[in-house]
């Protein structure tokens, strides 16, 4: 023990002695890793959020593979007066078709003007656009249109709605390497011609979504996080620790240091080649919080040794050696807590944790190095000591101790209640409300969900068995069937299915009569009209993503209305039980980009659940080793993990819905959490060393590190609250349950862990009498 005090002395004496030396050295290594900065990224491809194992995504790409990519834009147009079904607003879709074949990367466009309309003549099968110089037809013609559009089930629900006042859009593009480029390119284009259009028509309305401009959005949310809530973060924080403080020098050092942090963590970031998303933009502002936290405690100390009256090297001395030891083990173990998003099945928390546990790992180093040499150098002066400040803590814990009993009672009472909440806890979300309505993607999908058809699709390549075999009556009543069985379904809007293409040439084929509007008897003849219908098609609107080119399995999409994850699982639980009973050879998953992220809060908190566990016993055995005490160690786990049950099953009260968000806050939070018990077990462990009796342990605490503690669980509340003026709900999500769980740590820091302390150490007293 004297040779670790004399090396703590001699290593104060070196920071202390130099503080100059310290403060350049510093700054020669933020500078060196601030250059990175200038290398950061901001990724749009949502794909991002999935890894490169994962099965769904995995699935998904076979299908696009097997197909064509699904890369699409999605405009609605919407006249404010009537139908789409008049001479303006038909031309209006005409041009706008037009406009956007010519969009960078566009492979496809498909709308109501250039809908492949099949009639027979004799023996010949006519393919033309469904409209044709809109603003020359006649009263008839138009009416002819709104019959046809309403009646066919590749149009109705999809390219027009079902009452017909809104038309749909659909633009596929094949996407470069380049993908980040591609896509502001596209949107750029697209809005400039919604713009052009809106000037030309303006009683025509014009919605633009999509997972393309999904994308896009991802983007404008991660430049909205990082540009303007790190600013708020940094204010916030900042106040709050200077109204606490009452330091103005103490402030600025902390200020500097929080700039040495930051910097330095983005600075690798960038020499990593980094590219952030919505997910991870929150990196500098949790390193922020968590920093201005560990600063807070080492400035706190220093100001009260020198209110009692020691000089201010003595006073950062003294504080520097009751705070080195746990700000190092809070350090250590919130760096764990973090790394622990590595078990994360979406990379963008990887890392989010990474980033942040170097960015702990920094903040520590700064703390014990550059923070007590600025404050050597400033002019720093003791501020007055309220009475009140003192009077509050020495309250707190003469009420804590005289109602020990009472308070362990009712706090287990209370956390029992709350924890019972969890199961209230749905297990879900819905990717369209990623985004909130500040967002124009956000509004412009609402409308679309609500007046034309849903976003959600659920793909399913359903096989024949043999090249050629799509043209089989059996495979095609089949499909047919299970297309059927969609359709009655209440959550879906639309279904696209080949049997519906071979039903319409049948049709024609026999002079359009409708009694004939079914499947062909025969395969070969199938197979003709589908020969003959294919070579009739105008380039770009082919069957390539409908077919297989060996023809041996055909694409089925199912469009689902705003449904949550859960509800997603379960329709396609429902369709996989309807294949496996109807149709065992075609029993396949649903694939699709909904489906994806469907399943991916839930593999999330799975695979999160793993690494949680391993981080929570890596941190209590860190905990039993630095309290050398097994007794301490597994006290101190209560006070770390009922905040995070009490907070899920708050939420479970009052929300009932987690996704990816909750995912990760057991991991974020508990390393940060065991900061306050760490600091408040260390102190009552010195106390009870120096003779103190328990009670009295617990005054000398509340007295030492109450405001400290205080201090920085409002500080590191307010850097997370900064999270909900987010517009991206996993941020905003994770910032209240964070914020929620620091909060409900402190009260049982404050109202368990003394009780406990005080009941395990009367206990032991009693035994040895």
């Amino acid at each position: 023990m004297a040779t670790n005090t004399s090396k703590m002395d001699r290593y104060v004496g070196l920071i202390l002695q130099r503080p100059w030396l310290t403060i350049v050295l510093a700054t020669v290594v933020m500078v060196l890793m601030t250059g990175g900065a200038s290398r950061l990224t901001v990724t749009n491809d949502y794909r991002m959020m999935f890894s490169a194992d994962n099965p769904e995504l995995a699935a998904f790409e076979t299908l696009e593979n097997t197909y064509s990519e699904s890369n699409r834009a999605l405009i609605a147009i919407a006249p404010t007066q009537g139908t789409v079904f008049s001479r303006e607003t038909l031309a209006a879709i005409q041009e706008l078709t037009e406009a956007a074949w010519q969009a960078p990367y566009s492979s496809r466009v498909d709308s109501l003007s250039n809908y492949s309309h099949s009639e027979a003549f004799g023996d010949d099968l006519t393919v033309e656009p469904l409209v044709d110089d809109a603003r020359s037809l006649t009263d008839a013609e138009l009416a002819e249109i709104e019959l046809i559009a309403l009646n066919a089930s590749e149009t109705a629900g999809r390219l027009v709605s079902h009452d017909g006042r809104v038309s749909g859009m659909l633009i596929n593009f094949f996407l470069p390497d380049e993908l980040d480029a591609a896509v502001v390119e596209i949107t750029d284009y697209l809005n400039t011609v919604l713009d052009e259009a809106r000037t030309s028509h303006p009683d025509i309305d014009y919605y633009l979504t999509g997972d393309v401009v999904m994308n896009r959005a991802f983007a404008d949310a991660t430049q909205d996080d990082l540009r303007k809530l790190m600013p708020i973060v940094f204010v916030v924080i900042v106040t709050v620790a200077a109204i606490l403080l009452r330091s103005v020098p103490g402030t600025l050092a902390i200020v500097i240091a929080l700039l040495f942090v930051v910097n330095t963590t983005l600075g690798l970031a960038g020499w990593l080649r980094t590219a952030f998303s919505p997910t991870n933009a929150g990196v500098p502002i949790i390193v922020m919080a968590i920093a201005v936290a560990y600063a807070v405690h080492v400035v706190s100390i220093t100001l009260l040794n020198m209110s009692h009256g020691s000089d201010k090297r003595s006073a950062i001395a003294e504080s520097l050696r009751h705070n080195i030891r746990p700000v190092f083990l809070t350090s250590l173990t919130t760096a764990i807590g973090f790394l622990s998003l590595n078990a994360s099945d979406s990379p963008p928390f990887h890392v989010l944790g990474n980033l942040v546990a170097f960015g702990v790992f920094c903040s520590f180093c700064y703390c014990v190095t550059l923070l007590p040499a600025l404050l050597s150098v400033l002019p720093l002066k003791a501020p007055a000591l309220r009475a009140g400040q003192s009077l509050l803590f020495d309250r707190l814990a003469t009420f804590v101790i005289n109602n020990r009993t009472r308070l362990l009672w009712f706090v287990s009472l209370v956390a029992v209640v709350l924890i019972m909440g969890i199961p209230r806890n749905e297990i879900s979300e819905n990717w369209t409300r990623y985004f909130d309505d500040r967002y124009q993607y956000r509004r412009d999908t609402d409308f679309v969900i609500e007046n034309l058809t849903g976003l959600d699709s659920l793909d399913y390549s359903l096989g024949a068995g043999v090249e050629g075999g799509i043209t089989d009556p059996d495979y095609l009543r089949a499909v047919d069937a299970f297309a059927e069985w969609y359709r009655q379904q209440p959550e879906v809007a639309h279904v696209q299915a080949f049997p519906d293409i071979m039903k319409r040439l049948n049709r024609n084929m026999n002079g359009d009569d409708p009694q004939f509007h079914r499947l062909p008897d025969n395969a070969e003849l199938g197979a003709q009209y589908l020969l003959l219908y294919e070579f009739s098609l105008p380039f770009g609107i082919d069957l390539n993503d409908r077919i297989d080119v060996s023809k041996s399995a055909t694409r089925m999409t199912a469009v689902a209305t705003d449904l949550s994850s859960q509800e997603l699982r379960a329709l396609d639980g429902r369709a996989q039980a309807w294949l496996q009973a109807n149709a065992p050879d075609m029993l396949t998953a649903a694939s699709g980009m909904s489906m994806i992220f469907a399943h991916l809060s839930q593999r999330n908190i799975e695979s999160m659940l793993r690494g949680t566990i391993i981080a929570m016993a890596l941190i209590s055995a860190i905990l039993i080793v630095a309290l050398r005490s097994v007794r301490m160690g597994l006290i101190s786990l209560l006070p770390n993990f009922i905040p995070a049950a009490m907070s899920f099953g708050l939420w479970g009260y009052l929300v009932g819905r987690v996704g990816m968000a909750a995912s990760v806050v057991t991991a974020v939070a508990f390393g940060i959490i065991v900061d306050d018990t760490i600091h408040f077990l260390s102190k009552y462990l010195e106390a009870r060393k120096e003779g103190l009796s328990a009670p009295d342990a617990v005054r000398s605490t509340f007295r030492t590190v109450g405001h400290a503690l205080a201090t920085t669980t409002a500080v590191l509340s307010a850097g997370f609250l900064v999270f909900t003026a987010s517009g991206f709900e996993v941020s905003w999500a994770l910032g209240i349950l964070v914020t929620m769980t620091i909060v409900i740590a402190l009260l049982t820091d404050f109202l368990l862990l003394p009780t406990l302390l005080m009941a395990i150490d009367r206990s032991t007293v009693k035994r040895k009498a």
